[in-house]
C-alpha cells in the first residue's frame, strides 16, 4: 500500500511541474527556464517507472493476469 501512495505522490508532482512550465511556455518570461521544470519532470517519470518494475520483479504489486 505504501508503493502505490508513493506513486500517486510522485504523479501529482509531475502534474504539478506541467502545470508551472505551463505559464512560462505561454508569456516566454520567468527567472527559471521552462526546461528546468520539463526536466523535473523526466526525472521523476524515469523514478515512478523504475519503482514499478522494481515492485512488479520483487512482487509488491502484481499486474493483472488477464486484462479483458
Amino acid at each position: 500500500m505504501l508503493i502505490k501512495i508513493l506513486l500517486l505522490g510522485l504523479l501529482l508532482v509531475i502534474i504539478v511541474n506541467l502545470f508551472k512550465a505551463l505559464p512560462i511556455m505561454l508569456k516566454g518570461q520567468s527567472s527559471r527556464p521552462m526546461s528546468y521544470y520539463l526536466g523535473w519532470r523526466i526525472g521523476l517519470s524515469v523514478v515512478v517507472f523504475g519503482l514499478i518494475v522494481i515492485a512488479l520483479l520483487t512482487g509488491v504489486i502484481t499486474p493483472n493476469p488477464r486484462p479483458y
